[in-house]
């Protein structure tokens, strides 16, 4: 497990703490703002497109030739994305470093699935869930840091003995946990996820930029979808699927999976949003917003086990009930600032905010998970992980462009004024957020544990 987790964390670390340097790389590589976003829009791409393959992957090769594969992928995109030279060998670089974490993340969640009996996964999944929340949440406060004291290559760098260490620690321990199957990958089912993740991921982040009227964007959009349907389709009609849809005929699991989006769709754009709100409005530098939103993401990491623990004891709506209704006091509170809040404030609500959110996110996952028999675990870790994966990046992308138009539409309508202007588009993708945290909230009521099967 701690060879799993730690490549894991190191995978979800590198997803968000290059963004804090991409600043620095536009000046560096001599590229505009469109361009560079594309080093954390790769990844999530890369994501999207390969996590939904991993799932037929884990069930023909072993857990050991699985780990080894990430690790490669991992440490080899990390020395590149180091050494770049140019802007196209660092997205390169992030694309093969995306493939190692599109393996990791679906294989660590089969491998507590097969190896913990149901009542000791709640513990388990909190630890994993630590690993979800603390990558991306300490990735710009560590990038922070380096970046203040080195260049932006030893983010890169950092990294590099974690893997190590995971490669020599998983080498040495990870057994095969997993059922090898003979099963067959059907190229058509690869193509139509392909062009439908990739298509709608690809379409929704362009749209940010280009504006969501391009005819490129409504294009990418529209076939993103249609591929994604005749792939559902295709899978209903074959013997042995690539993802076996007939993990949705089960209630809980729908339920969860709905829950899980919501849940990514306003975690990862609240990931960005914040920190530009507090830029932006309240003046405060990348170093001192990473501090702020510290508190936060160490006591989740304290908390994670021990909600894990509280899970298979009392079961899920009593942790994730409370859990949706701090999230929503949390976005409700966001929702109400200006240029005038206290530092301290912005942190205790970041506080709650990340106390609900480690409240609902691993332990909706085993909830999902619990609700199907054995044999849909890797189908269903498969439908989970990518529809994270998509939601977040979709989340990221829909609320940075509401967050620009509001506040583009403030400087043209009402006053000069930058600081009150990205106050005013953070509060308005605060307020959308709160409204799909309220639906979660009505959503958990509804959660009970699953029968065994």
């Amino acid at each position: 497990m701690a060879a799993l987790l730690v490549a894991g964390f190191v995978g979800l670390f590198s997803e968000t703490a290059l963004n804090i340097a991409l600043g620095e790389l536009i000046h560096i590589f001599e590229v505009d703002a469109t361009t560079i976003q594309w080093l954390a829009t790769g990844y999530f791409l890369t994501l999207g497109i390969l996590v939904p393959v991993t799932g037929i992957l884990m069930q023909k090769f072993t857990t050991r030739q699985m780990f080894l594969a990430s690790l490669f992928f991992s440490i080899i995109g990390t020395i590149v994305a180091a050494v770049a030279p140019a802007f196209s060998v660092l997205l390169t670089a992030r694309v093969i470093q995306a493939a190692g974490l599109a393996i990791i993340l679906p294989l660590t969640q089969n491998v507590i699935f097969t190896i913990f009996p149901p009542h000791k996964r709640g513990g388990a999944m909190g630890i994993m869930g630590l690993v979800i929340l603390a990558g991306p949440a300490f990735g710009p406060t560590l990038a922070g840091m380096i970046l203040d004291t080195l260049s932006w290559h030893f983010i890169f760098w950092f990294t590099i003995p974690f893997l190590l260490f995971s490669l020599i620690f998983g080498y040495i321990f990870i057994p095969n946990v997993n059922e090898i199957r003979s099963v067959s990958i059907d190229f058509l089912s690869v193509v139509l996820s392909t062009i439908g993740f990739g298509g709608v991921v690809y379409g929704v982040s362009a749209g940010g930029d280009l504006g969501w009227a391009n005819t490129t964007v409504m294009g990418t959009i529209i076939v993103g979808m249609l591929a994604l349907i005749f792939f559902a389709l295709r899978q209903t009609k074959m013997e042995n699927p690539m993802l076996n849809l007939k993990a949705f005929k089960y209630p809980l699991f729908v339920l969860g999976l709905v829950m899980n989006m919501i849940t990514f769709f306003n975690m990862l754009s609240m990931l960005v949003v914040l920190p530009m709100y507090m830029q932006m409005a309240l003046i405060v530098s990348a170093f001192a917003t990473g501090l702020i939103m510290l508190p936060g993401s160490l006591l989740n990491c304290v908390f994670a086990p021990i909600i894990g623990r509280l899970f298979d004891k009392y079961g899920p709506r009593a942790i994730i009930t409370p859990g949706t209704a701090l999230v929503a006091i949390g976005y409700g509170l966001y929702a109400m600032y200006g240029t005038e809040t206290a530092l301290w404030i912005v942190a205790a609500t970041h506080i709650v905010m990340m106390l609900g959110i480690g409240m609902v996110l691993a332990s909706v996952q085993t909830n999902t998970l619990n609700a199907l028999p054995r044999q849909f675990y890797p189908d269903g870790i498969a439908i989970t992980q990518t529809s994270q994966q998509v939601s977040g990046a979709i989340g990221i992308a829909v609320m940075i462009s509401l967050f620009s138009a509001k506040q583009s539409s403030y400087l043209a309508d009402v006053a000069n004024d930058l600081p009150a202007a990205a106050a005013t588009g953070s509060s308005l993708v605060f307020k959308i957020s709160l409204l799909l945290a309220i639906v979660n909230v009505v959503l958990s009521l509804f959660l009970k544990k699953p029968a065994a099967h």
